[in-house]
């Protein structure tokens, strides 16, 4: 993966850059955008230059100029690391991505490994680890000899799996974070990867997980797909979504992550071959002091294979294709 410009390169522009930033932090979107653009015709391939100037454009209203800036960010880096095409789609630039891109994902988290712990727990009142903790409890399960910590971080939900697993791995798509997990030494394995393209360990599992982690990926039909035939039968998938109280299957929210349906979740569930143990609405943490509400959710895999064949998701490359 080629290193990502957070600096343009250019000592000018990253001044008129800085100068930007300080007419947007002082309340002047519009002057801010001006003058970004300046500093853009000086490096016109600085892809985060022409992300933050759809941003800046989009807090002056101006959406129109703001979608022409994040285009030409995604045009220049086809990774989306910054996220362009989640900005488009809530612009209504375009529709039905239905995932978040794996490069964002794998660049937001790298950024925030060093500070991730302190972050949730302290800043933001993160609880998930514990409510699924306790939900797992809850149905009478107390070891499990292969436990997978889906989208592990930096380890928040290992702590609380090791003493009830005798064999556990964490599954990441950040290498900083899988550093910071390796460091605290409760793993019995890590392993990088991307919940996207998820494969399953070589043998069978008793215990699945994903705390706060479905949020980043989307449409869940494939990664559901692929948690049930890991398990066991009578083993336990245990999860929390963002939760939304539409008609939807799932909704993209201006914090580029997805809240999905009571509905949806238990269909999923069902089609894939789970008994619901347990579904409970929680606060997940704070956002910018207002409460993220989602869904604490532990299923049990079915003895008998019933898994009903759900349409795979458009991928991602057919809605964004256009923008090439």
């Amino acid at each position: 993966m080629k290193k990502l410009q957070l600096s343009s390169g250019d000592l000018v522009a990253d001044r008129r850059a800085d100068y930007a930033e300080m007419l947007a932090a002082t309340g002047d979107p519009a002057a801010a955008a001006e003058l970004m653009r300046e500093a853009l015709t000086l490096v016109p391939h600085w892809s985060g230059g022409w992300f933050r100037l759809g941003e800046m454009f989009e807090a002056a209203g101006r959406v129109s100029d703001a979608v022409d800036a994040w285009r030409e960010a995604l045009r220049l880096d086809a990774d989306d690391r910054l996220g362009a095409a989640l900005k488009l789609e809530l612009a209504g630039a375009i529709s039905g991505l239905g995932a978040v891109p794996s490069r964002f994902v794998e660049t937001l988290f790298d950024q925030y490994a060093d500070e991730f712990d302190r972050s949730l727990v302290e800043r933001l009142g993160y609880s998930v680890p514990q409510r699924l903790a306790e939900a797992i409890a809850a149905t009478g399960q107390a070891s499990f000899a292969h436990a997978v910590d889906l989208g592990c971080g930096t380890g928040l939900m290992g702590e609380r799996l090791r003493v009830m697993s005798s064999y556990l791995e964490g599954r990441d798509i950040s290498a900083k974070m899988l550093v910071k997990a390796a460091a605290k030494g409760i793993y019995d394995a890590l392993e990088r990867g991307d919940l996207q393209t998820l494969e399953p360990p070589a043998g069978k599992v008793d215990l699945v997980t994903a705390a706060d982690v479905f949020l980043y990926v989307g449409r869940l039909e494939r990664v559901f797909a692929t948690v049930a035939g890991m398990l066991l039968p009578g083993g336990v998938f245990a999860f929390s979504v963002e939760r939304h109280d539409g008609a939807e299957d799932l909704v993209l929210r201006p914090s580029r992550r997805y809240a999905h349906s009571e509905a949806h979740i238990r269909e999923l569930l069902r089609v894939n071959g789970f008994d619901l143990a347990g579904m409970e609405n929680a606060v997940l943490r704070f956002d910018r002091g207002e409460p993220i509400e989602g869904l604490i959710v532990v299923a049990v895999r079915r003895a008998a294979n019933a898994v009903v064949d759900v349409p795979l998701p458009v991928e991602r490359d057919e809605a964004v294709q256009a923008l090439h």
